[in-house]
């Protein structure tokens, strides 16, 4: 190859390689609009994004991928928390978490009802984003280990081990959503932003049979089936699962879940002795 050809190559590439990534930025561009929900961009939303920055929460959190790595990223933590959940925990994170316990605590970031309220809308609208499994391997929102595995709770969900119904639950248990593994714990006295769910079925078996208990179910599987599909019908003693009569777990389940999901999270639930 002579210099002529070399510059040539040289020119040649430099030109197409710019014309690609220009291509890409464009398109980017383009379709950011979509991507990006922009159209969903409320004065809350705005507002919201006003007290993320004036509190200064990018220098602990991630959103995206983007901030400090000490604390959890919340760029899906309206799906994997609910907004009762995180309004309570936003007038006192300390009722949720010890920091004896846990070794670090967020301190309390005295907000008022208004700027919690449009920080969970700004917090909801990041959810909302197509982040294409952006980041890959974020610091989630869990704690504790799958009994006998030693993988982490809120882990991405796998394949199933078989098309079992028990199989298929726990790994649904594991993904999100639904998020199971996000609150709750399967190791006993490991709380989290639910109760940890070690002897589930032999814990539902006495709670129908207590008189505190004014749901319908007769049997551990209704029970557990009711608690996923109508959270607030028992509410489990302790401030930091309920407020005002309602339950801090997500109550939409019975519409992102088809009815065979239900059934297979049941299943392996009731595994839980």
């Amino acid at each position: 190859m002579t210099k002529r050809h070399t510059r040539m190559f040289f020119v040649g590439g430099t030109l197409l390689f710019a014309a690609i990534f220009l291509g890409m930025t464009i398109d980017s561009h383009r379709q950011f609009a979509t991507l990006t929900n922009a159209d969903q961009i409320t004065p809350a939303v705005s507002a919201g994004k006003d007290v993320w920055h004036k509190g200064n929460c990018i220098n602990c959190h991630t959103l995206l991928g983007e901030g400090a790595y000490y604390a959890p990223d919340l760029t899906k933590i309206t799906d994997q928390r609910g907004e009762p959940y995180l309004t309570a925990f936003l007038k006192d994170p300390s009722q949720f978490y010890s920091e004896k316990q846990h070794r670090r605590l967020m301190p309390n970031p005295k907000l008022s009802e208004e700027e919690i309220a449009q920080v969970i809308a700004f917090l909801g609208w990041v959810a909302k984003i197509d982040n294409q499994g952006w980041p890959p391997r974020p610091i989630l929102v869990s704690g504790g280990t799958f009994p006998g595995t030693g993988e982490a709770e809120g882990s991405a969900a796998g394949v199933a081990a078989s098309d079992s119904p028990v199989a298929l639950g726990q790994e649904l248990f594991r993904s999100t959503p639904p998020g199971c593994a996000s609150c709750h714990s399967l190791v006993a006295g490991v709380n989290l932003a639910g109760p940890s769910l070690a002897g589930l079925a032999s814990e539902a078996a006495r709670i129908i049979a207590s008189p505190e208990y004014q749901g319908n179910a007769t049997t551990p599987e209704e029970f557990i089936r009711e608690s996923i599909v109508e959270p607030s019908v028992y509410l489990v003693p302790g401030a930091m699962y309920s407020a005002a009569g309602r339950s801090f777990m997500p109550d939409n389940y019975r519409e992102i879940l088809e009815p065979v999901q239900v059934e297979n999270l049941v299943a392996y639930l009731m595994t839980l002795r």
